[in-house]
């Protein structure tokens, strides 16, 4: 049987705040963008509660709701948003070719990847029934939320130990679960972590359990993983910070990537390293990883694609 085949000018792969601000750039520029949202239409930020951090909601808004005004703006401008996934692509050639869902073929002049990338969870029943409510993979987002509260964060990597001290600035008490006896992170990093007087470090520990009221997290089970005691600490706030995991699998072998899997772009753009391939948003980005670096990017991506496909045309009339 024949597959389905459907070209398009502009495919963007993703939602969220990087692929929508593109399809919003792209629609004005009348690349008559497709984009597919992928399996978690509007991306991460749909997943968390109130977002107080985003310029332009003095009030803080719902993470859903506020993809939600993305969505109905770039569809205002004419972009055709579409549920579905892309299973896999083909970058051989011109035109770009992906698979939609492993049934439709979709061609495209130029592609925007926005497909983001998702925490590491420590698998725990209780920390997805907790998640926004106390449990956040986030410090930098959530953090502001626990002033003056006890918290605790799990990791030993530098990401775990920057965003203790982080939390150390707001709550009145971080303990943070190292899994074994030493760190992992920098020197520089460790140092910081002992020098600041909130911060208790538990080593040789590991989250056992998430307790909570049935709305809101209230305490940690927590075991000595040399020992095997187990212990509860008091608190309001859980962060896992053992890393994140770019959605990119599907475009390995195609796009350069670093060694966890961000695609890496040319500095200063969103050039992939296959022409015509444009990368925004968390999939790319594993320094910032915040929902308004990701909309500047997903802008950034519209405006490169844009000029490479206006490039291709001007070249086209002089053949």
């Amino acid at each position: 049987m024949t597959q389905e085949t459907e070209h398009v000018k502009c495919l963007i792969i993703g939602s969220g705040p990087a692929g929508y601000t593109a399809a919003i750039y792209a629609a004005r520029a009348d690349l008559k963008p497709v984009l597919y949202t992928g399996i978690l239409e509007g991306g991460q930020l749909t997943m968390t509660t109130e977002v107080e951090n985003y310029p332009g909601y003095p009030e803080g808004i719902q993470g859903k709701d506020m993809m939600k005004n993305f969505r109905d703006q770039a569809e205002r401008l004419g972009a055709d948003i579409r549920r579905g996934y892309v299973t896999s692509v083909d970058f051989s050639g011109s035109p770009l070719a992906v698979v939609i869902d492993e049934q439709k073929i979709v061609t495209a002049d130029a592609i925007i990847i926005s497909t983001g990338a998702s925490a590491k969870w420590l698998g725990l029943e209780s920390e997805q029934k907790y998640n926004g409510f106390g449990v956040s993979a986030c410090a930098v987002c959530d953090g502001f939320f626990f002033k003056g509260q006890d918290v605790a964060i799990v990791g030993g990597g530098d990401t775990a130990a920057e965003e203790a001290t982080y939390l150390a600035k707001l709550a009145r008490k971080v303990y943070m679960l190292v899994r074994r006896d030493q760190f992992r992170a920098s020197k520089a990093m460790v140092n910081r972590v002992l020098n600041t007087p909130n911060i208790e470090l538990i080593y040789n520990s590991e989250a056992k359990e998430i307790l909570g009221d049935g709305l809101n997290v209230t305490g940690l089970s927590i075991i000595n993983n040399q020992t095997n005691l187990e212990s509860k600490l008091s608190i309001t706030g859980f962060f896992v910070a053992i890393g994140h995991h770019p959605n990119t699998d599907i475009f390995k072998g195609w796009l350069d990537m670093d060694e966890t899997g961000y695609i890496i772009t040319s500095p200063g753009s969103t050039n992939t390293n296959i022409e015509g391939v444009f990368c925004c948003g968390d999939a790319q980005d594993r320094i910032y990883r915040q929902a308004v670096t990701a909309a500047g990017t997903g802008c950034m991506a519209a405006l490169d694609a844009e000029r490479y496909l206006a490039a291709k045309e001007d070249a086209t009339l002089f053949i």
